[in-house]
């Protein structure tokens, strides 16, 4: 399975390709970081945004979009921008056809540290080691990019799993 896994920003969105199965050693095809200038128009911000992930899909041809769920902060202005990079990462799958997925930070960090309360430092040293790199990642974003990537593949065949128990359930419950 080759996952693109993105965290949504709208200055840095960080942007990783992870292959690989549950079970199995990973492997990085290419990470990054799409940028816009703080000092842009929202519009052009959000455009830019879109034909850098456009190009990321183009150039690596993911089988699914991992995208991290936008939470609730303090700052209600980090949240809107956050939210609106990740509506643009899940237009640009949903245009291709490619399933997305969302996974909360702290599903993440636990799944990859173990944690759902690990630091940035933390998740960073953990997706280097997972993927046998010789440093993290930087900056942050695109570590983050790399983990969301990592615990999709992981949680895939769970997920998977349970979609079709859940589908057998509601089938044999119509034609009870």
């Amino acid at each position: 399975m080759r996952v693109l896994g993105v965290d949504p920003g709208l200055t840095r969105c960080g942007v990783g390709v992870v292959e690989g199965v549950a079970g199995r050693p990973l492997t990085m095809i290419a990470v990054g970081v799409v940028r816009t200038s703080s000092d842009a128009e929202l519009g052009a911000r959000l455009v830019a945004i879109e034909q850098g992930i456009e190009q990321w899909l183009d150039d690596h041809r993911p089988e699914c979009v991992a995208v991290e769920r936008v939470f609730s902060q303090h700052n209600v202005r980090t949240v809107m921008g956050t939210a609106q990079a990740s509506a643009v990462a899940m237009l640009c799958a949903a245009r291709r056809g490619l399933p997305v997925v969302l996974h909360t930070p702290s599903e993440v960090k636990a799944a990859v540290t173990g944690s759902g309360r690990a630091d940035k430092a933390q998740v960073g040293a953990m997706v280097t080691r997972l993927l046998r790199l010789a440093a993290p990642p930087r900056p942050a974003d695109a570590a983050d990019a790399l983990a969301l990537a990592i615990c999709h593949i992981w949680r895939a065949p769970i997920q998977n799993r349970l979609q079709q128990a859940v589908a057998q359930h509601t089938a044999k419950g119509r034609t009870a």
